[in-house]
């Protein structure tokens, strides 16, 4: 059904119903409206990684860990499992008449902030740090979730619009100060792309832009999202966010007056209960029947894209064995294994060898399966704790599990015990070959305004430190004195710095992010040399003491790779393989107004089997404004046998190569531009950690 057809079929259901009705249609939670069998439906779901919050699904890598991967055409599969398995359960609801919270197909993801600095929690649910990773990435996922078939398979909803990246403790009255540039440049592209992709929908963020509630922007929900960009899907407030307006923002005095605000601006649908009192902002003409009229229209045109009015609904006939099936899991586990990155491995101290006879595993994170879901998870059929993978890898080794410390706050002379383990972790790497640390944080102290993640370290969610935790620390640095053969694995949601005597200490340090519910097998495997590691950071690794902007200053300057100054602990792009790669034969393919075509020759000049994450970056000048160090432009997943060499091509649009002047418009640079491709970013952090250098591409693209 094209979305011409359902709009119509709405404004017809529409037209039948009453001001009260349609106005109750508004609500997150809309009622039955039984004369017209319609029965009730709310319309919040999540799916960042997975179906989320009702029963079993597959749990995947958390949103950064599958930005780690590099890989748009394995983010589209991972959503398409997403999808399939939402249908199923939907299915099964409908079948049940259950149409609580969590149970629909409107799914409120992804998240498509840009996780701009390293201390927000709420990081892990994006997809990194960089504009163009972002886009590209949820431009797969969309594709993933709503199909290309005559109905909406699910329906996606990119959030939160715009500029919305903590501090989670100020975010329900902030307000986001952002230039012209920063804001066309870095936090809107992926919204604009999405666009284009046909998202069924955004969500409207908690702060305010520029002094404007961003649920309740006419710049932003009218001007630009619905004029400017031409969307047509629904919009909706992130929950509370309306009535924010009132306590937090302070812009409106009643719920009456909120609701107008916000309704008037272009937000359809309230998360929330502040839409309550849409009845009562149209007895007192803040708003028209029109305007209900028209939110009513939109919500309904979602619902018959979706194919809920048809006989019989589309995917109806899923069979329920899809759900979590072995096709499923096999998929997750490659995912898994694609997002971890290796970012130190001395002198090719990996793969382990399997015959290791005593192998300690320890850390808080060691069995720990809230580090394996991170935030806005589903509940899998089966967890295999980082532990529990390693006894499944080296099933011939002495293992030995030893949590030694808590994630965060220590705690001495505790009455409930559990909190002083040091002197056990200690024991058990002292008596091992290899100790695998298992370190970082998980979703009860780092994520989304956490009452109780309070403290020296954390602050709601966000983190105050760039550093391990100090009871983490301790135990790392004292494990470090009685072990030679060290390896850190890190299960997070962006940078951490494990410090300089641990660092140099350890034999490899692996990024794991919150790796899904097999994410313990995945890291196992590459560690026993099953899996060659294939991970991209998606974020910059800060080196621990670095001095970072004012955590609630939204300008670019000096964050991220594309703006910042000092140098990286680990670069945005990095991560080593168990294999090499070689790039030659550089050049342009093609080039018109909108796009420009590159190709390299690739090939794996190692012993092993690998999967290479091909990279262009371009570098620009422009005398009328600012330019970032580098900017990503094209990404490519390909896998080469051992000596096997093969031509890659990569299309980038010229959207990208362009430089953002002050006012926000996006023109060609005045200066010059050059291309570069390869395992990484041009810059010499990457080159000096990876001893290679991307190579340059050769050809004029300056006219098409």
């Amino acid at each position: 059904m094209d979305i011409k057809t359902a709009r119509s079929r709405a404004e017809e259901l529409v037209g039948k119903m009453t001001v009260e009705e349609k106005a109750s249609q508004l609500l997150y939670n809309s009622p039955a409206i039984e004369r017209l069998q319609i029965h009730e439906y709310n319309w919040w779901n999540e799916s960042s990684h997975g179906v989320a919050r009702c029963g079993t699904a597959t749990v995947f890598p958390h949103s950064v860990g599958l930005a780690a991967t590099f890989d748009p055409e394995l983010m589209e599969k991972v959503a398409d499992v997403i999808s399939t398995e939402a249908r199923v359960k939907f299915n099964q609801h409908d079948r049940h008449r259950d149409y609580d919270i969590y149970k629909g197909l409107t799914f409120w993801a992804p998240n498509i902030n840009i996780f701009r600095d390293p201390r927000w929690g709420r990081g892990q649910e994006t997809l990194g740090e960089d504009p163009f990773l972002t886009s590209a990435l949820a431009v797969a996922y969309i594709k993933g979730i709503q199909g290309d078939g005559e109905f909406l398979k699910a329906a996606a909803c990119a959030k939160h619009f715009a500029a919305h990246s903590g501090p989670e403790g100020l975010r329900h009255g902030f307000n986001a100060v952002v230039s012209r540039h920063d804001l066309w440049e870095t936090y809107l592209p992926a919204f604009e792309k999405t666009v284009e992709s046909g998202v069924a929908g955004i969500m409207g963020a908690y702060n305010r832009l520029n002094g404007e509630p961003c649920c309740a922007s006419r710049q932003l929900l009218s001007d630009i999202l619905r004029g400017k960009w031409g969307f047509e899907g629904y919009i909706t407030s992130d929950c509370g966010a309306l009535k924010d307006m009132i306590t937090g923002h302070k812009c409106v005095d009643t719920p009456a007056e909120a609701a107008a605000m916000a309704l008037k601006a272009g937000c359809d649908l309230n998360c929330g209960d502040i839409y309550s009192a849409i009845i009562d902002a149209y007895e007192a003409d803040l708003i028209t029947e029109e305007d209900i009229t028209g939110a009513a229209v939109r919500l309904y045109t979602i619902r018959y894209l979706l194919g809920e009015f048809e006989t019989p609904r589309p995917w109806s006939d899923l069979p329920y064995d899809l759900l979590d099936c072995a096709e499923h899991r096999a998929l997750n586990l490659r995912a898994a294994e694609e997002s971890i990155v290796l970012a130190k491995n001395e002198n090719g101290f990996l793969p382990i060898d399997r015959s290791v006879k005593r192998i300690a595993v320890v850390g808080p994170n060691a069995v720990s399966i809230s580090a394996l879901e991170g935030n806005y998870n589903g509940y899998a059929s089966e967890y295999i704790t980082v532990a529990d993978g390693i006894r499944r890898e080296f099933p011939d080794a002495d293992i030995k599990v030893e949590r030694g410390c808590r994630l965060v706050f220590e705690k001495l002379c505790d009455w409930n015990g559990f909190s002083n383990m040091y002197s056990d972790g200690i024991a058990a790497a002292e008596n091992a070959d290899v100790t695998v640390l298992c370190l970082g944080l998980d979703c009860s102290v780092e994520g989304e305004e956490i009452s109780g993640a309070t403290g020296d370290y954390l602050d709601r969610g966000d983190r105050k430190s760039l550093f391990l935790p100090k009871p983490q620390m301790k135990l790392a640095e004292a494990v470090c004195d009685v072990c030679k053969d060290v390896i850190v694995v890190l299960l997070c949601g962006g940078s951490i710095d494990v410090g300089e005597k641990v660092r140099k200490h350890a034999k490899a340090i692996i990024y794991g992010w919150y790796p899904g519910a097999v994410g313990g097998l995945a890291i196992a495997r590459l560690l026993s040399g099953k899996a060659n590691p294939c991970g991209r950071l998606p974020v910059t690794i800060y080196r621990g003491d670095d001095i970072l902007p004012d955590f609630s200053d939204y300008s670019m300057r000096g964050r991220t790779y594309g703006y910042m100054t000092s140098e990286p602990l680990y670069p945005f792009g990095y991560g080593l393989s168990y294999t090499e790669f070689s790039y030659d034969d550089a050049k342009i393919v093609s080039s018109d107004d909108e796009k420009i075509t590159v190709s390299a020759r690739v090939t794996n000049i190692g012993s092993r089997d690998g999967t290479e994450k091909v990279q262009v970056y371009a570098r620009f000048s422009d005398s009328r404004t600012y330019t970032p160090n580098f900017r990503l432009c094209a990404v490519k997943a390909v896998s080469l046998s051992a000596g096997e060499s093969r031509i890659v091509e990569l299309t980038t649009d010229r959207y990208w190569l362009r430089a953002v002047l002050e006012n926000g418009e996006r023109v060609n640079p005045d200066g010059e531009t050059t291309l570069y491709i390869g395992g990484s970013q041009p810059d010499g952090r990457s080159a000096a950690l990876t001893g290679k250098a991307c190579v340059i591409i050769n050809g004029d693209f300056s006219q098409p």
